[in-house]
């Protein structure tokens, strides 16, 4: 590996932001010293940034909702939104190696003109039930992949069309654009390829007063996750690194 990886992280506890990181960088395959982390947070991008230096950029993902209304977002999560937006003209002008995670679809359904809403395909935390389309069967990021697994999700937003240039790779019945491709390099997941049942217990506990559970509901979710049979979708992170690493 010649470049870092820049990894873009959202999240503002540092608890759930280190456990993210942590999952991308074992499931990617990754060390510390081939990434560069940002915690847009804490930093806003470096001025000058230059795409050129790096491998490819991964977005973590964060509990905004780009469908917000602009005067309902918190000043801290209305310019992280408008941090990752900044950067979405060069990587789909350039077609630059991209892998968006959760919130990242959203963030380039919305760079793209899709319609991302909360009026329908949003998934309470838990497993969604994810199928390769004809078209995700044959893409390089999805070798490896079985025809029909599971994934973590957790979202109130969710594309409710295939934005134009996209290509559709993974569905659900809950959620029809769990996984696309804009371009031959840039994608993005509604599900979390990093995670699993550890780390879905550590955002559980963090965000089971934002509105995506009842708080009660909280440990039978984490003994939910911890039962559940989610290997697959890391794999995605794993193809991702190998391929532009």
């Amino acid at each position: 590996m010649t470049k870092p990886f820049l990894i873009l992280q959202l999240r503002p506890e540092t608890e759930a932001s280190d456990s993210e990181f942590d999952a991308i960088l074992h499931k990617g395959g990754l060390e510390a010293g081939q990434v560069r982390r940002i915690r847009l947070d804490q930093a806003a991008l470096p001025d000058g940034l230059d795409l050129e230096d790096y491998a490819g950029v991964i977005v973590g993902g964060g509990p905004g909702c780009v469908s917000d209304a602009p005067e309902c977002k918190p000043p801290l999560e209305a310019r992280i939104e408008a941090e990752i937006l900044s950067l979405m003209p060069q990587i789909t002008a350039r077609d630059f190696p991209f892998l968006g995670c959760c919130y990242g679809i959203g963030i380039l359904g919305r760079h793209l003109g899709g319609d991302v809403s909360k009026r329908a395909y949003h998934e309470p935390v838990g497993t969604s039930d994810c199928t390769l389309t004809p078209e995700g069967a044959n893409d390089p990021l999805l070798a490896g992949v079985p025809h029909e697994f599971q994934a973590f999700v957790g979202h109130k937003e969710a594309l409710q069309s295939l934005p134009g240039g996209c290509v559709h790779l993974v569905s659900s019945p809950a959620c029809p654009y769990q996984m696309l491709r804009y371009g031959a390099h840039v994608y993005a997941t509604q599900f979390h390829p990093e995670a699993d049942s550890a780390g879905f217990q550590t955002r559980i506990n963090i965000y089971k007063h934002r509105g995506y559970f009842p708080p009660e509901a909280a440990d039978a979710l984490i003994a939910m996750c911890h039962a559940a049979d989610v290997h697959a979708p890391e794999l995605v992170l794993r193809n991702f690194v190998k391929r532009y690493g």
